[in-house]
């Protein structure tokens, strides 16, 4: 992975793959609210595409204006996400009058675009473990789920909502595991699924994934989707790395004992900071796992010191060792630099020396949040590894990656795993 020894710049010397340039430069969204609107954001919300999907440009052009007006380039401010509010509660508004006129696929839409501008207000990171970190955020959060619910009570194949039972919760773990379900035969089906578990990321959650879900509902999946430890309303102890596998082992326990799922055909998807659960789960958890699929994802190197002093000046919209120092259940940046590497690297803690269930990884190989020399070190242990890499490509590899993960999974899917 490159040499390590000191640079003439003070560095380690390692040769990043995403080039020295990249890796040393502070990208210009980073110099407050217009420069994120105009350089980073303005784009992709033009584009209705991530952070943005299933929402309306015209619904965010006012917000960002009135903010860069007031020179509100704090993003934990209440002053941000107090801005978006107004319009959250206008959409949400007029898609009760559309569903009160007997128009839900109008609803449907209204209320998603409202779930969408209660995303961008609580970004750039939430979480209750062990305290809420910012309640306006929370509030926005709650309000997001309240809505997201009304646009989900108009589709064919409904929304469960549903309180997994912890069980095998320990230390601090939290006693119930908030989940989405979308089964393919619908809330009284008794048939077995095969299913996907949607392990959501850093700042995405539970409602931020209808299209996926969507895709997986077409192919007769079901589809389980659940947030990961130190973010949204996830359980599990974010200070203890063991938490996660405590986390599966009940969650997977669930799904077998509810009957409605095919237990050989259970595959997981790892969204950015979820992809690193991927590839955990992927060898804790290998016998019950048909596949794992762990994208844009960090498991050492994104732990490294010297990527983290930089890694706040790439392409996250806002400050990334903040949120990830907090996700981690550190107290500060300085103590989560020095100590998280030792304490959840898999690497350091040995879980990817274990054999795995099939796993694919998939990332852009410029990504500047998680390294993609993490996904290509993990041909050097345990079993033999799967992978599509798009070169010139950032985070996630998109907007080529899903025409290489849908095709993976259906295959994997065609072979059940035997119990």
């Amino acid at each position: 992975m490159g040499s390590k020894g000191a640079g003439k710049d003070g560095s380690s010397g390692r040769n990043w793959i995403m080039g020295t340039q990249a890796f040393e430069a502070r990208m210009p969204h980073h110099d407050g609210i217009k420069a994120l609107w105009e350089t980073k954001w303005k784009f992709p919300c033009s584009k209705v595409v991530y952070p943005f999907h299933d929402g309306a440009y015209e619904d965010f052009e006012a917000i960002f204006n009135h903010l860069i007006q007031n020179n509100t380039n704090d993003g934990t401010s209440p002053e941000y996400t107090n801005a978006f509010i107004p319009v959250a509660e206008a959409l949400t508004a007029q898609g009760d009058a559309a569903l009160a006129s007997g128009n839900p696929t109008s609803a449907s839409a209204l209320y998603l675009r409202a779930c969408t501008v209660y995303r961008i207000a609580r970004f750039p990171y939430i979480t209750a473990f062990p305290e809420i970190n910012n309640a306006p955020k929370w509030a926005a959060w709650e309000a997001q789920k309240r809505v997201y619910t009304k646009a989900a009570s108009t589709w064919s194949i409904p929304l469960e909502e549903i309180d997994v039972p912890h069980a095998h919760a320990k230390g601090n773990d939290r006693g119930a595991i908030p989940i989405y379900v979308r089964h393919p035969g619908g809330k009284s089906s008794t048939e077995k699924a095969p299913a996907v578990i949607l392990m959501t990321g850093l700042d995405g959650y539970r409602p931020d994934n209808t299209v996926r879900c969507e895709e997986f509902l077409s192919r007769g999946w079901a589809a389980v989707v659940v947030e990961i430890p130190g973010t949204a309303d996830c359980p599990a102890d974010s200070a203890d790395p063991e938490s996660p596998d405590r986390l599966w082992s009940s969650l997977l326990d669930w799904m077998e004992g509810t009957g409605r799922f095919e237990m050989g055909s259970v595959m997981v998807w790892g969204l950015s900071s979820g992809g690193y659960y991927a590839i955990r789960v992927a060898h804790t958890h290998r016998e019950r796992l048909v596949g794992s699929i762990a994208q844009g994802a960090g498991c050492h190197y994104f732990y490294d010191r010297e990527w983290l002093e930089k890694a706040d000046g790439h392409e996250y919209p806002f400050q990334l060792t903040p949120a990830m120092a907090m996700k981690h259940g550190f107290k500060s940046v300085g103590e989560y630099k020095e100590g998280v590497q030792k304490k959840f690297s898999l690497l350091e803690t040995g879980i990817i020396q274990q054999p795995s269930t099939r796993l694919l990884l998939i990332n852009g190989t410029l990504d500047g949040l998680m390294p993609i020399e993490d996904s290509m070190m993990l041909f050097e242990y345990g079993s033999p590894k799967e992978a599509r890499f798009f070169t010139g490509a950032l985070h996630m590899g998109y907007p080529m990656a899903n025409a290489s993960v849908y095709p993976w999974m259906e295959s994997v899917m065609a072979t059940p795993k035997k119990n």
